[in-house]
């Protein structure tokens, strides 16, 4: 018996940080809302922003993201091979949700006819359960050098047989070489593939662009389906941190308004970790690269890492250690999730190289523990509670930590992928004012939020303020909304032939 699969549609970019990750979100939303059971998709992709699936495997997460815009579970066929990059040239590879090898980019390669294969075999298991899947190209469609084994934008288009949007990005500038460029890098066939385009990132008139929408329409003899405006009204993840690079030296906003500080790490990763807070009004985060005064931030965070001895080196090199030592030691607030947590202790060892060469590293010395990375990975759905504040989160990291002479732990976890446990995460410093742990995903509880805000002197901030999840779907039926607005749907589903 012919099992029917489900038909597929591919979203393609002209470049990396295009929106091809908001395009198929604001997708899967909007067919999602009608009714129909939608799913994304991505045969691969690199990123050190990950989340974990109800059974406790790995997969990217911008794909998780949208399974929640999807209103599903979210499953690693979803994103069968995620790459995290552990250095310039290297990268951790994650297959089907666990971790399997740390490569090369050069040795990566000789995986890649049987990765092919395995997401081949992912997409076709979500097609059979699903009325429509969306798959999500990665970085420019039109690389040319690599196009040959690539697994994730065309040849798996083609093994779809989806049509393609091309996404371009009008803010960076460049728009009609950025189209025009793409489809004269490709093959005739690729050419072919290509539906149409959206244009991401519009600011200004639309009507003062009217001309150039012809001019595209006319020298490619596809529709432009529409040109979104930038949003400032809701929020949606960010895919990978190529959203918060350079950052600069940050002041205070002339509202004098708080702000907290994040440490932009170079290996940083679950960044996404502080968009709750980002969302607060009245609160101002900012990532910070550049050594520079920490006394006028209400608190200060080190977020995860996918090479914590590498950026803690970092961090002394660069006098950010000392910075950071010394704001704590005039009493400000420290708060380390994951790596950063690693960071915070005495030592952290690696005898066995499970992220480079073997060897120990000094930490920070605000928290009494000590970690070894090793293997095998953690990775969990975990509900915990901090003191009476319940919440629920997700766990990635190599190694453990343990405290040494110290009964001051911070979260109590009470399960793990859905096992019941009893068992303690983290450390607080005597005065409470530095805190380390391992969860993922802490400030999605409003009354954690709550609670740590207090902690940091600013009790009244969340009076009314939607929160975590809810405020995450409250987003996502905006994006649907703001896509319906300015693309022309019926003819998107008319010319990429989806009958639904």
């Amino acid at each position: 018996m012919t099992i029917q699969k489900a038909p597929c549609l591919a979203v393609l970019g002209t470049g990396s940080d295009v929106g091809k990750s908001i395009v198929v979100t604001a997708l899967c939303r909007f067919f999602s809302n009608l009714g129909i059971r939608v799913a994304p998709y991505k045969a691969q992709n690199m990123s050190n922003n990950s989340g974990v699936t109800p059974d406790g495997l790995e997969m990217g997460r911008a794909q998780v993201v949208q399974a929640e815009a999807s209103r599903i579970a979210p499953h690693v066929d979803m994103n069968p091979v995620l790459l995290k990059p552990t250095s310039d040239v290297g990268a951790q590879v994650v297959v089907l949700g666990k971790a399997i090898a740390s490569s090369s980019a050069r040795d990566y390669h000789q995986y890649k006819e049987n990765l092919f294969s395995t997401a081949c075999h992912a997409l076709d298991r979500l097609r059979t359960e699903y009325d429509l899947v969306i798959l999500e190209g990665a970085g420019s469609c039109a690389e040319v050098n690599l196009m040959d084994n690539d697994i994730v934008n065309f040849n798996m288009a083609a093994y779809a047989d989806a049509p393609v949007v091309l996404v371009g990005d009008i803010h960076r500038g460049g728009i009609f070489a950025q189209l025009i460029g793409t489809l004269a890098c490709i093959p005739k066939p690729c050419q072919d593939r290509i539906a149409g385009f959206i244009i991401n990132r519009f600011r200004g008139d639309i009507d003062l662009f009217r001309d150039g929408i012809c001019w595209i329409e006319q020298n490619t003899q596809k529709p432009v389906f529409g040109v979104l405006p930038w949003f400032d009204h809701f929020q949606i993840e960010a895919e990978d941190s190529v959203v918060i690079e350079n950052p600069g030296i940050a002041g205070m906003p002339d509202t004098g308004s708080p702000q907290i500080a994040v440490i932009r790490l170079p290996h940083i990763s679950n960044f996404t970790d502080v968009d709750p807070l980002q969302a607060i009004p009245g609160l101002k985060v900012s990532f910070l690269e550049i050594p520079q005064d920490l006394s006028s931030f209400q608190a200060v965070i080190l977020p995860g890492s996918k090479n914590t001895r590498s950026d803690l080196k970092w961090l002394f090199d660069l006098t950010w250690a000392d910075r950071i030592k010394q704001y704590a030691h005039n009493g400000g607030a420290v708060l380390g999730i994951c790596g950063g947590y690693q960071m915070l202790g005495r030592r952290v060892h690696d005898p066995d190289g499970v992220e480079a060469i073997p060897g120990s590293s000094a930490g920070l010395d605000l928290l009494p523990v000590e970690t070894v990375l090793c293997s095998p990975k953690v990775t969990t759905r975990t509900l915990f509670s901090w003191g009476d504040a319940p919440g629920s989160g997700y766990e990635i990291h190599m190694g453990q930590t343990q405290r040494i002479n110290s009964d001051r732990f911070a979260l109590t976890v009470t399960a793990r992928n859905g096992l019941a446990c009893t068992d303690t995460d983290g450390c607080i410093s005597n005065n409470g004012r530095i805190m380390g742990h391992y969860l993922h995903g802490f400030f999605d509880e409003p009354q954690i939020t709550r609670k740590w805000l207090g902690r940091i002197g600013l009790p009244d901030l969340m009076a009314s303020v939607i929160h975590g999840p809810s405020a995450r779907d409250r987003a996502y039926d905006l994006l649907a909304d703001h896509l319906k607005r300015y693309v022309d749907m019926d003819k998107l589903k008319k010319e990429t032939r989806l009958c639904l």
